[in-house]
C-alpha cells in the first residue's frame, strides 16, 4: 500500500506540482483539479497500476483526496 501511495504521489505531483496533495481533502469539490488534470491522472494511474478506471468510477468522491484515489486503486486491483 505504501508503494502505491508513493507511485500515486509522483503521478499527482508531476501533473500539478502546485497542489499540496498530502493535505488536500477536496481536490474536486474545491476545483483544484480540472477535467484535463483528471484525464491525465487517470491515464497515468491506469498505466502505472495496471488497472482500468472506467466512466462509472469518475466520481468526485473517488478523486477528492489521495486516500480516496488510493481506495479506488486498491478496489480495482482486487477485482
Amino acid at each position: 500500500m505504501e508503494e502505491n501511495r508513493q507511485d500515486l504521489m509522483e503521478i499527482l505531483e508531476e501533473t500539478r506540482p502546485d497542489i499540496d496533495f498530502e493535505n488536500a481533502k477536496a481536490l474536486i469539490d474545491d476545483q483544484m483539479l480540472d477535467s484535463f488534470d483528471i484525464i491525465s491522472i487517470v491515464s497515468e494511474i491506469n498505466d502505472t497500476f495496471d488497472i482500468s478506471i472506467n466512466v462509472n468510477d469518475l466520481l468526485p468522491e473517488n478523486f477528492n483526496s489521495v486516500d480516496a484515489i488510493l481506495a479506488l486503486i486498491t478496489k480495482l486491483q482486487e477485482e
